[in-house]
């Protein structure tokens, strides 16, 4: 019973500071896992040994990643100073130290095998992430009015850190996404034909502009198959479609393709930000179309200088 407490004032407490829905996803899962693992205790009756002896578990037994475990140690120090009230000491919670990667990139040609080995929406959204440097939350998140096709701009809002920018599309995607559009605004017609057509509003929009959930505006780009009653409103509406998907056949595609490297959807905004510095662009304008904060994380993508005609020759290349 005080478990389901607990997990229910961590959710109104991240939700009053507007957290993604996954990040309130991944924080009450570490902490059920956290209470499990002391044998149902409540965090209050716990302290900072209790903490590092289940991080440490996480690590030597479990043997998760550093990013995982740093996941982990972020949930429960949200839970202690934001729930129960009491501010953990850093030095008791030892942050696990994560190596640096080089994201892994496909070349132009690789895409396009992915891309050959994909239809429908799930390669609309690819080309979407590839031509544009979504990720992919961000482009099943994109409403009708984020998109302005005479300007071939896409306005994302709510990126990762609340962040919002301004990024292109693709001359060839202009065709497509009209295409599409037409195909979603017919279906949103029958729906409210049948009694639905409409799509969830971010926070209290619905009691400021009545009846705005069923505006073309604000109906996702790429909704959902299913259907469903939003409990604040009680329309009936559709959910923009899951990552899950689009996950799924990006991996066959990749497959398919005969593509050795692990390749993800992430993979194809790394690629997007690896070609432009290919093509000569700035780092600083790569930067502003990723919604990098900081100069130093898109900084990672110089490691194209160092290959091939733009970079080092190898001295075994050399006469």
């Amino acid at each position: 019973m005080v478990r389901v407490k607990l997990l229910g004032q961590l959710r109104r407490v991240i939700r009053a500071r507007h957290y993604s829905r996954w990040t309130e996803q991944a924080y009450v899962w570490w902490v059920r896992r956290f209470v499990r693992f002391h044998a149902m205790r409540h965090p209050a009756d716990l302290d900072e040994k209790d903490v590092s002896a289940f991080l440490t578990h996480l690590a030597v037994n479990d043997r998760v990643s550093a990013a995982t475990r740093n996941q982990a140690a972020s949930a429960l120090l949200f839970l202690y100073e934001h729930v129960v009230g009491r501010r953990l000491r850093i030095e008791g919670v030892v942050r696990a130290k994560e190596p640096e990667r080089i994201p892994v990139v496909l070349t132009r040609a690789e895409v396009r095998r992915v891309l050959d080995e994909m239809a429908g929406v799930n390669r609309l959204i690819v080309q979407l992430l590839w031509g544009s440097g979504l990720r992919l939350l961000e482009a099943l998140q994109l409403r009708v009015k984020d998109l302005d096709l005479e300007r071939r701009e896409i306005r994302v809002r709510g990126g990762k850190g609340g962040r919002a920018r301004v990024t292109m599309i693709a001359e060839m995607l202009i065709g497509p996404l009209r295409a599409h559009l037409e195909r979603v605004r017919r279906s949103q017609k029958k729906d409210r034909a049948a009694g639905g057509g409409g799509a969830p509003l971010p926070g209290a929009f619905h009691r400021k502009v009545p009846g705005a959930v069923y505006d073309w505006p604000w109906q996702w780009v790429f909704p959902a198959a299913r259907r469903h009653v939003d409990k604040r409103t009680r329309a009936v509406c559709r959910y923009h479609r899951h990552p899950s998907g689009v996950q799924r056949a990006v991996r066959r595609a990749v497959r398919e393709a005969g593509i050795s490297k692990r390749a993800t959807c992430h993979t194809f905004r790394h690629s997007f930000a690896t070609h432009l510095i290919e093509g000569g662009y700035d780092i600083r304008t790569v930067q502003e179309l990723l919604g990098h904060r900081d100069i130093r994380t898109t900084m990672i993508y110089t490691h194209v200088l160092n290959r091939g005609g733009l970079g080092v020759r190898s001295p075994a290349d050399m006469p």
